[in-house]
């Protein structure tokens, strides 16, 4: 628990650890703090001892961004005075936040946590309501046992779905620990402890080799019956870029810098792990930014969903390409990820390092160094970008594309 000034000028900016999170106690008001997730989550926390118990209390009081340093230090020492007082600051929340039965905290996980923090709440949700709800929701939570978890799991197991029972698993999981890091219901163990995920899952490795690439390239092109153009314009930014398919359907045209800085910067609200990240934009970026200006310019999404001022789902890029995987002659088997992963192959197979590969791609960096290391490495992604740009003009055309860059060393 380390120590310092914590102030509204470097709360945002306090290192986040590479697993778990760290929480950061303040040298001038001591039981207020800051926890930092290693997803870039950043909660006001406090943390106090009633008088006259011997056990601690903590209660979180918001997050930055979403409370003000003020009022966050303001709570923080009304719930110091009033555990000097013997009073538990925390118990009002306990009484509102009452879960009696599993189906009450799977409620309050929903309400309080996944709806507000998850863009996937609703597969939480039919997980909760197909799997766990009629198994488990009249169970008090304080009596979930290991026994029922593992019962569960069998059942999804039995029904064919092995892989799913590791998703209920997580979520079993996931909702626990919430409830522990909440101090809801007196929940103090979770019954996933000492359960291990049921089924072992295969990471999968389709790599599209040159051919491939240049036949999907042509069909992206002059898309084929079935696939829309903005699902096409997608999957080829996808494949110039590197980036993640829910980033780019979600992208709009003010994260685009594309005069200046040539930069297109997605914010951590939008990531995968939480960390905002920056795409150098190659020339073959820009050519790709540019058709879907003329389809999409008016909009203030790249993919506009025809539905209202929303940006088009991932799911409609993956439909797309179920309906036209006959045509794309390049095998039935292609998944609009298996782009992001063939990118970073042939990246690494033009001499580009794993280490730069992984910052395109916004991979998060383990071990110490990596809380301290902020470099963006713009420079070396963009070398990067355009030797794969150059790479992949000369498998698109059959023409050789000697490349200007040389990728620059690891800072």
């Amino acid at each position: 628990m380390p120590q310092v000034k914590v102030t509204v000028k470097n709360a945002p900016t306090l290192p986040a650890p590479a697993e778990g999170f760290i929480e950061y106690f303040d040298t001038g008001l001591p039981g207020f703090g800051l926890r930092v997730s290693s997803k870039g989550k950043r909660t006001w926390i406090a943390r106090y001892r009633i008088k006259g118990r011997k056990e601690k209390g903590s209660m979180s009081l918001g997050t930055v961004g979403g409370t003000e340093y003020a009022d966050a230090r303001g709570a923080a020492k009304d719930a110091l005075r009033a555990a000097e007082k013997g009073i538990d600051p925390a118990a009002p929340k306990r009484q509102e936040w009452r879960a009696e039965t599993f189906k009450q905290l799977a409620d309050l996980y929903l309400d309080q946590y996944a709806k507000k923090r998850k863009r996937s709440w609703k597969t939480d949700e039919r997980i909760i309501r197909r799997d766990l709800v009629p198994a488990i929701g009249s169970i008090k939570a304080l009596s979930v046992a290991r026994a029922d978890v593992r019962q569960i799991l069998r059942a999804v197991i039995e029904r064919g779905a092995p892989i799913m029972a590791n998703r209920v698993h997580e979520q079993i999981r996931m909702i626990f620990a919430w409830a522990m890091s909440e101090e809801i219901g007196g929940i103090e163990h979770n019954p996933c402890e000492g359960v291990k995920r049921p089924s072992e899952e295969h990471s999968r490795d389709r790599v599209l080799s040159a051919d491939e690439i240049r036949a999907l390239w042509a069909a992206l092109s002059d898309p084929p019956a079935g696939m829309p153009r903005r699902c096409a314009l997608a999957l080829k930014l996808q494949l110039v870029t590197g980036q993640r398919k829910g980033e780019i359907v979600g992208a709009e045209w003010s994260d685009m810098d594309r005069k200046a800085e040539k930069v297109w910067t997605i914010p951590s609200a939008k990531t995968k792990n939480g960390l905002a990240h920056r795409v150098p934009l190659t020339d073959a970026a820009l050519d790709v930014l540019a058709e879907i200006e003329k389809l999409t310019g008016k909009s203030r999404w790249l993919f506009p969903s025809p539905d209202g001022d929303k940006s088009m789902t991932a799911r409609a890029v993956n439909h797309a390409v179920l309906r036209v995987k006959d045509k794309l002659e390049i095998g039935q088997d292609v998944t609009p990820h298996d782009l992001r992963r063939s990118a970073a192959s042939h990246m690494t197979s033009i001499g580009i390092s794993r280490f730069i590969v992984a910052r395109i791609l916004n991979h998060v960096e383990k071990g110490v160094t990596a809380v301290y290391d902020r470099h963006s490495y713009d420079r070396e992604k963009r070398a990067a970008l355009n030797a794969w740009a150059a790479r992949l003009e000369e498998i698109t055309t059959g023409k050789s594309q000697p490349s200007k860059v040389t990728e620059l060393r690891r800072a």
